[in-house]
């Protein structure tokens, strides 16, 4: 193998490790978006529950024809 090759591999090795940790920080920031996103829906989801037992809760309004 001849030394240029060899330091046509190991530049490729470099990009490509470069690539890997550009890609995990993609992930790892996606990964805590949606970790926040799915702490609001479950809040959202829980607000919701609470309406709506709030509103069985509620008198019934008399029918339209009193």
């Amino acid at each position: 193998m001849s030394q240029d090759r060899i330091t046509a591999l190991e530049e490729r090795i470099a990009h490509q490790d470069q690539t890997i940790e550009d890609l995990n920080a993609s992930i790892m920031s996606l990964w805590k978006e949606i970790e926040l996103v799915r702490r609001q829906f479950g809040k959202l989801g829980d607000q919701l529950n609470q309406i709506a037992a709030d509103v069985q809760q509620l008198p019934e309004p008399p029918p339209p024809h009193y």
